[in-house]
């Protein structure tokens, strides 16, 4: 029987773990995912998420913001755990298990680059990516499924706008993530019946059609849609 004082921690093989983010953003009226290019072996020169090893005495999601403020140079963004890829050849490196987040935030977000671990940084549309490291085309896939189904009942959109949007802003990103147009009058109803949304009393002028109100989130976190 183990106790604490005869435990062999040796006596079970110990993975590595990792964590990848998937940073969604919509530039040009495309949702597209930020990739870096490799700098080292395995896969040097192929783009990949922006990701790194975890630490014995790491947090997970701590691991996560830290891997892309110091590749990427962003920080204060939604962050949340997607899935967990285990398949035991995902690495040819050694045995690495990868705890996947994704992320949301505007294009204008990223900052820098750590050049002594990647090459480049730059946005691909989710529908047009190039070839992937490991199994990131995958994770791609997965976070974007996530992302789809979820703009249908939560306001996580919040992370894709600017603190104060138009209604057809919102609409807009939900045509882009979804790929088809919406019925205006019923999109309209149905976010300002949700009570997540608030008037600002101000407009966007300067636009060919008479100015549009602005919204703001009631709370700019994860909240389920009525």
């Amino acid at each position: 029987m183990d106790t604490k004082e005869n435990y062999d921690v040796s006596k079970f093989e110990r993975p590595s773990v990792t964590v990848d983010v998937l940073f969604f953003t919509i530039i040009e009226g495309k949702l597209q995912v930020l990739l870096i290019k490799r700098a080292a072996w395995p896969f040097e020169g192929f783009w990949a998420l922006p990701g790194g090893f975890v630490s014995m005495s790491e947090d997970l999601d701590k691991a996560a913001a830290r891997e892309i403020f110091e590749e990427c140079g962003v920080k204060d963004l939604f962050l949340e755990q997607l899935y967990t890829f285990g398949e035991p050849k995902r690495d040819p490196r050694t045995r690495v298990i990868t705890v996947a987040y994704y992320a949301l935030a505007p294009s204008t977000e990223i900052k820098h680059v750590q050049e002594d671990e990647v090459k480049e940084a730059k946005y691909f549309p989710v529908d047009n990516l190039p070839k992937l490291a490991f199994d990131h085309k995958k994770i791609i896939e997965v976070g974007f499924e996530r992302l789809k189904s979820k703009i249908g009942y939560s306001n996580i959109v919040f992370g894709l706008l600017p603190k104060a949007f138009s209604l057809s802003e919102v609409q807009n990103i939900y045509e882009t993530i979804y790929g088809r147009k919406l019925d205006k009058r019923n999109f309209r109803k149905w976010m300002l019946s949700s009570g997540l949304l608030i008037a600002t009393n101000k407009k966007i002028s300067g636009l060919a059609h008479r100015p549009a109100l602005l919204y703001k989130f009631a709370k700019r976190e994860v909240v389920t849609l009525n």
